[in-house]
């Protein structure tokens, strides 16, 4: 057995979330933020059997997907203003990060 963990994007969790169900893959979603844009994520904890792992894997990455963004840089607390950037950045933002984690023991009661 394996738990799935996928950070994913808040834009691409609901079309994930309606997959999973449509799929018959029992999910919880977890409110998340990302520490580099200090954007909304949602995780998903995904427990299925081994031989799920590829089908919730196609699952996610054809639901998530990787985009473009503008990020308005944070201005330098202290520490060197030079290397400042005062103007937007383009980023690429989107996509899954995801954890397979092999599960030793699996109760529900």
């Amino acid at each position: 057995m394996k738990l799935i963990v996928a950070v994913v994007q808040d834009k691409d969790s609901h079309r994930l979330s309606n997959a999973l169900v449509d799929e018959e893959y029992g999910a919880t979603k977890l409110a998340s933020t990302g520490g580099f844009l200090k954007a909304g994520n949602t995780t998903f904890l995904v427990g299925v059997e081994d031989e799920q792992v590829e089908d919730v894997l196609r699952l996610i990455q054809k639901n998530c997907e990787t985009r473009e963004q503008l990020v308005a840089p944070v201005s330098p607390m202290g520490g060197n203003a030079d290397s400042y950037v005062p103007y937007p950045v383009e980023v690429q933002v989107g996509g899954a990060t995801v954890f397979i984690l092999s599960v030793e023991q699996f109760e529900q009661f």
